[in-house]
């Protein structure tokens, strides 16, 4: 059992943490409370931004869907009259200055979150360390609302509306703070946030459900061409998911009915040709995250699956609503 694998069945299996994890967990709640400490003692002031800025994260380490949801929040707003930009980190990139997306940016430079975003939503996105100093490269591009992708932990910039995402079927697994389980703050705080999405599962009171739907493969070599996943059925495909929560993409192509034999990689893994060779002519289906990075080396018989995050309209609405535009200047 690998590394990966036995953090899994510790954090979400049931398995006891060992001695050692445990006791890195004041350690961990103690580097937490210095970085925040400059702006509890007001050596250090939060970043505001000039427009309403809406962040959007979870209190677990790896991924609850959040990048879906900041998909789904730039169109519904977008339709609602809003102009929304998105700033990431830019997490796997090698970009550490703040810089804005251009259409040959790459996943190694900026990461493959902001990729994904910029390509489905068409909207203009930034990254870097410094969310505030990115957040401000947006306003140039006539953003009205910016979305933070990821950074409820982060103090340093303020925001108007946060967003909590939960995955609906881990939840936060064994309770415990990192490394001793997933948790990048006690659970308690999930409270606390503006509005808290449920990812699947069972929605419990005051979230809001959201499911992810995806019907469709495309082809990621070729003329982009686009078949029903239910197509796959009756035939063994290889499936590639290198995202917080692999199971998750797995579990999704089975409800399908496709049998498949899984690959699963860690989080924001760098793609190389050799890690979608299989030795055999077997179809190969990916999450759309993934196939951002395999685009320049794609072949036939690759496709990738992409999901649109489903949410009551009613969660959009009041959102908006407690959004305040910007005075003109």
């Amino acid at each position: 059992m690998g590394l990966r694998e036995r953090i899994e069945g510790i954090w979400y299996g049931g398995e006891p943490a060992p001695w050692w994890l445990l006791m890195l967990v004041p350690l961990y709640r103690a580097l937490v409370g210095l970085r925040r400490l400059p702006c509890r003692l007001g050596l250090l002031r939060p970043a505001r931004i000039a427009v309403p800025v809406i962040c959007v994260g979870n209190l677990v380490a790896g991924g609850s869907g959040k990048t879906p949801l900041v998909i789904a929040l730039v169109d519904a707003l977008r339709a609602r009259g809003w102009q929304p930009g998105v700033v990431s980190r830019g997490y796997g990139g090698s970009a550490r200055e703040a810089r804005l997306l251009g259409p040959d940016s790459t996943p190694a430079e900026v990461g493959d979150e902001p990729v994904l975003i910029a390509r489905r939503t068409g909207a203009a996105v930034a990254v870097g360390r410094d969310r505030a100093q990115a957040a401000r490269l947006l306003l140039a591009q006539g953003v009205d609302l910016v979305l933070a992708d990821d950074g409820l932990q982060n103090p340093g910039f303020v925001r108007d509306v946060e967003i909590c995402v939960v995955d609906g079927r881990r939840r936060f697994g064994n309770g415990r703070l990192l490394p001793a389980g997933p948790l990048r703050e006690p659970a308690t705080r999930f409270a606390e946030y503006d509005f808290r999405v449920c990812n699947g599962g069972q929605t419990q009171q005051g979230e809001i459900a959201m499911q992810l739907e995806g019907s469709q493969a495309i082809a990621l070599a070729g003329d982009t061409a686009s078949r029903p996943l239910a197509s796959f059925s009756g035939t063994a495909v290889h499936a590639v998911a290198a995202i917080g929560d692999p199971q998750r993409f797995f579990d999704a192509l089975r409800g399908k009915g496709i049998e498949l034999i899984a690959h699963a990689f860690a989080d924001h893994h760098a793609f190389v040709p050799s890690d979608l060779e299989f030795g055999d002519a077997r179809p190969v289906l990916m999450t759309e995250k993934d196939a951002v990075k395999c685009l320049p080396f794609a072949r036939a018989g690759q496709w990738f699956v992409p999901v649109t995050a489903s949410l009551p309209a009613s969660f959009f609405d009041a959102i908006a609503a407690r959004l305040q535009r910007p005075k003109a200047s």
